[in-house]
Parts: C-alpha cells; sequence; structure tokens
C-alpha cells in the first residue's frame, strides 16, 4: 500500500490540477470598484444559483483598541442591530427574514464584518439597510445596557466558565505581553462592565464611514448593477477622517514563557505557540507558506504526525492538534495544543510535542507527506470555491487586513511551491525556545470538597 501511494496522490494532483484551473477561472470574474466616498467595492461573479452574498467589512476590531475599552468593536457589532430612526431595533433582522434570507456579524482581531444571504433580486434591500445603519445607528441607552449585560454572559459562558477558553485566553495574553493581540476579541469582564454608550458612540464615530469600508458581493450579478446599488445606497454616506493609528509591535521576546491556569475541570490541557511571521509582515514572502504546510505536517488528517505518532502511536494523547493564520495584521503564532491520554501526563504531552518540532528542526520532511499537504490544500481550496459565503470572505479578509484580494488565487500555486528544505528552514528558525509561549491548566476540582488534581 505504502508504494501506491505517489501514484495515487499523483491522480489526485492532477485531477484537482483541473479542478483548480477553473478556480482560476472563477477568480478573473472579479471587479473592483471604489466610489467617491472612498468605499471599496468587490463583486465576484458566481451564477451557479440564484442567491447573493452581501458582506460589509470595517477595518476595526480588537486589535485596534486600548485599555480600558477592550471588547468595545464587539460591543458595537450587537449594538449594530438596535435600530436607526427608519428601522426600529429587531426591524432589520425582521425584514431579512421576511424576504427568505440570513444574516449576521462576526468581529476578529483585526476586522468586524456584518453579512446577509439572499435570493439574487433582494440584494437592494440589503444595501439599504446597511447603508442606513452605517451613519444613522440611534444607540439607545436602555438597548445598551440591555446588550452590555447579554456580552457579559457571552463571556461567562464562552471562557470564564469554559476552562480550555480560558487557559488559551491566558496563553495568548502571556504570548503577546504589549502588541495589539495582547487582549481577547470580547474584551476583560472588567472593561465590559464599565463600558458607558459614550464609549460605544465615540467608536462607532471614529471607524464605522464608507471609506473604512469594503463591501464584498458574491453570487449570480451582474456587476454593474451592483456597483449601480452600491452608488444608490452608499454613495450618499458622507466620508470622514480615519485615525491613523501608531505602530504598535510586541516587545521582542528573550525566552520561553511559562504560566499555570487553576480552574475547574476534568482533564489538563496544554497549549504551546512559537512567534512567527505572517504575510503582511514576513521579509521572506515564502515563509508564511512554508509554515502554513509545517502546520499541515503535523496535523492534517488521520496520517499527520501529531494524530499518527501522539494518538495513535505512543497514545500519549487523547487529542493534539497545530494551527497556524497566515492572514493577519501582526506576526501571530504556530499553535500546538493537546489533552493528555488517561495514564499521561501534562509533562509527557509536552515532551511529545517538542519531540515533534525537533524532528522537524532535524531532517527535511519527506516527499510523500509534503505530497500528501499539498493535495488536501488544493483540495480544499476547490471546495471551497463551492460557498459563495466563503468566496467574500476570503476578498473581505485580505483587504481588511491590509493584503491584496488578488493574494487568495496564488495561494495554491504558491503552496506546491514550497520545498522540504524550506519547511525544515522555517522550523529551525522560529520552532526555538526563544519563540516558545506555553500555558498548562491545572484542573481543580468541580466539587470544592475534592482535592485538586495531580500531574
Amino acid at each position: 500500500m505504502t508504494h501506491a501511494l505517489p501514484r495515487i496522490l499523483g491522480a489526485v494532483c492532477l485531477s484537482l490540477s483541473l479542478m483548480s484551473a477553473t478556480v482560476a477561472q472563477a477568480a478573473a470574474a472579479t471587479h473592483e470598484y471604489k466610489l467617491k466616498n472612498g468605499m471599496k467595492v468587490i463583486v465576484k461573479e458566481d451564477h451557479r444559483a440564484p442567491v447573493v452574498v452581501s458582506q460589509v467589512w470595517y477595518k476595526v476590531g480588537s486589535s485596534y483598541e486600548n485599555d480600558g475599552i477592550t471588547g468595545i468593536s464587539h460591543m458595537l457589532e450587537h449594538m449594530m442591530f438596535k435600530g436607526t430612526k427608519k428601522h426600529p431595533a429587531g426591524e432589520f433582522s425582521r425584514i431579512i427574514a421576511a424576504n427568505g434570507g440570513q444574516e449576521n456579524a462576526f468581529t476578529g482581531r483585526d476586522y468586524t464584518a456584518y453579512f446577509q444571504s439572499l435570493e439574487k433580486s433582494r440584494l437592494k434591500i440589503s444595501f439599504e439597510l446597511e447603508a442606513d445603519r452605517m451613519h444613522n445607528l440611534l444607540l439607545p441607552d436602555a438597548e445598551f445596557k440591555k446588550e452590555r449585560q447579554v456580552v457579559a454572559e457571552e463571556r461567562r459562558l464562552r471562557t470564564e466558565d469554559n476552562p480550555q477558553a480560558l487557559t488559551s485566553e491566558q496563553f495568548h495574553a502571556a504570548a503577546f505581553t504589549t502588541g495589539p493581540y495582547h487582549h481577547p476579541v470580547i474584551g476583560w469582564m472588567d472593561d465590559i462592565a464599565h463600558y458607558t454608550d459614550a464609549d460605544v458612540r465615540a467608536w462607532y464615530r471614529k471607524w464605522y464611514a464608507p471609506n473604512n469600508a469594503t463591501l464584498v458581493v458574491v453570487g449570480d450579478v451582474d456587476p454593474q448593477h451592483v456597483l449601480a446599488l452600491a452608488k444608490k445606497y452608499f454613495g450618499p454616506v458622507k466620508p470622514h477622517a480615519i485615525p491613523t493609528l501608531k505602530p504598535r509591535h510586541d516587545i521582542a521576546q528573550t525566552g520561553p514563557r511559562e504560566i499555570t491556569v487553576k480552574a475547574p475541570a476534568e482533564l489538563p490541557y496544554l497549549v504551546m505557540g512559537y512567534k512567527v511571521p505572517v504575510l503582511r509582515t514576513a521579509k521572506q514572502q515564502w515563509e508564511p507558506y512554508a509554515l502554513d504546510v509545517l502546520s499541515g505536517i503535523l496535523d492534517g488528517g488521520d496520517s499527520a504526525r501529531l494524530t499518527r505518532n501522539l494518538i495513535r502511536g505512543s497514545q500519549v494523547a487523547a487529542s493534539a492538534s497545530a494551527g497556524y493564520d497566515i492572514y493577519e495584521r501582526y506576526n501571530s503564532l504556530l499553535e500546538l495544543d493537546g489533552t493528555p491520554a488517561p495514564g499521561h501526563t501534562i509533562k509527557e504531552l509536552r515532551q511529545a510535542l517538542e519531540k515533534q518540532v525537533r524532528q522537524l528542526r532535524d531532517a527535511p520532511v519527506t516527499a510523500q507527506e509534503l505530497e500528501r499537504v499539498k493535495a488536501q490544500v488544493v483540495a480544499s481550496k476547490v471546495y471551497q470555491q463551492d460557498s459563495v459565503f466563503y468566496q467574500a470572505m476570503q476578498i473581505g479578509m485580505l483587504e481588511t487586513v491590509g493584503l491584496d484580494w488578488h493574494l487568495a488565487d496564488e495561494y495554491v500555486d504558491r503552496i506546491r511551491a514550497i520545498t522540504p528544505e524550506q519547511v525544515q528552514k522555517v522550523a529551525q528558525k522560529y520552532l526555538t525556545g526563544d519563540h516558545l509561549t506555553v500555558a498548562v491548566l491545572r484542573p481543580q476540582p468541580m466539587d470544592s470538597r475534592q482535592p485538586p488534581h495531580q500531574d
């Protein structure tokens, strides 16, 4: 079976190459415009179904925030559904639903985005509603106080009552001591409790403007018709001066950092992260792609190294994973995490993960491993094109973090060009102790009468 693997991968790659050519052709049907008020409009045609996805991306997220108002971008996202003079609270969602659509929003470190999925003839409804709340939001005090409690409860449920999420939050705060990724997207609880409606109003006036936004439309549309609608609804919204942010770089890490988190939990948990560049910050453009491949070598299905060696092989881990995001505004982390299997300890799990890292530094990955990752990347890219929402997501994310959206079309070719030697080079350069942060969750009794967990 092992001898057949190169032939199988070759066939897969050939098949996927043909499909990726179709993807490249689809990318050519993408059109970019700019309104007089500075709003960027990107339209991608996809005529396979009579649907359309509309997304408005604002260049603001938790990495733009300062101490005292952490999470304010996420809080404002909640308030964007609380009404204008023309459309009172709850009306936005009701109108979209009445027209058979779906809508929601999300906040990240580097962006806040709002989206609607609709039948193609209803696109103008989405534009009218989004343009209205871009500059006419009311932010009533009663709604603000109610929503502040909703956000606090969301934080309790998702982070403070979730020991692994709590550990991950503390881990990132330790890894990024002074940089903009230090605090969580949802914000610290003390800051949430002390938000004022004036804080939200100021944030809205500061960042929500057409010249700080990108409108992305993907679906069964005529680009000129979309542009005409954008001019009609978004064109009248006046721009304003957007603040120029000062550089905010994390202080240089001069050695390993380690923290322990104690929280009620049933199982221990380990997360490790190495400081690495991303596409926007890397001096050598190939390095982020090599790091992406490296992440896939470790964690890319049942035949990846972590599953093969730690879960099935030594059985030291009940779970183990690796992750890396190539598209961020600032230097990020290549993360490894896991939970030890019954009868094994956090110390053993850490030693096993560090062994995997050493092996990446000491020897090039095999040709078979590299082909497996490349085949998976191409397959994933091709099948993602089936989703108009994902196509819009990629365009919006790249534009909003300060990258050219055309880079999405280059991704497959860049990954294919990575060599085993390049994977080894980035492992040797970045996966070292001086770039490492480690967090360990030490479970405390769920019942306070029980003794603490011993590792």
